[in-house]
């Protein structure tokens, strides 16, 4: 029997993004394959996470792309980026709170890229005076990982209907991060 690698991906990390200390024999019985089988692929937790890691990371430069952000106004952008960000909305909250990945000397370089792709769409708004800037944007890049991680707990919770997930980060986000002209 061949195991579907990136589909076993996908399923821990719709179980880890849902219950982030599940184990591996949890994990393998998600997967509809042996706990052996699993460490075939993944010699143990951090192996696993390690692999959610980079999947997570691809998953979001990929939604990145989709969602455009140099095109129109950098609110536009935003609200897209938001919008392709959703599906994946619980592995990056998963992913943003596992310690491990943040920790010593081997941290993955994809973090950065993402930082600055997102840092230049504030940046931009910024300069476009759409955003606020006395705001930097690393602190509305954080802001907007931790809204998402937190409208995706909210959602699997059940605190926040599916539906509005996009319209309430982006809401608060923007109305934090606008920039208000005095008259």
């Amino acid at each position: 029997m061949t195991v579907d690698r990136q589909q076993v991906l996908r399923t821990a990390a719709a179980l880890l993004s849902r219950r982030a200390t599940a184990t591996m024999d949890e994990v393998a019985r998600a997967a509809g394959i042996g706990r052996a089988t699993l460490h075939r692929h993944f010699a143990g937790r951090d192996a696993l996470v390690k692999a959610l890691e980079d999947f997570g990371l691809q998953e979001l430069e990929s939604a990145m792309d989709a969602a455009r952000l140099a095109e129109d106004r950098a609110e536009d952008a935003l609200r897209r980026l938001i919008a392709e960000v959703e599906p994946v909305a619980g592995l990056l909250a998963f992913l943003v709170t596992e310690n491990q990945l943040f920790e010593g000397e081997q941290i993955n370089d994809g973090w950065a890229r993402l930082d600055r792709r997102i840092s230049a769409l504030f940046r931009r708004g910024q300069e476009q005076g759409e955003f606020r800037i006395d705001l930097t944007p690393a602190w509305l890049t954080e802001a907007l990982y931790g809204l998402v991680g937190a409208g995706a707990w909210s959602v699997h919770d059940g605190r926040v209907a599916a539906k509005d997930f996009q319209y309430m980060i982006v809401e608060l986000l923007l109305g934090g991060a606008r920039r208000s002209v005095e008259k």
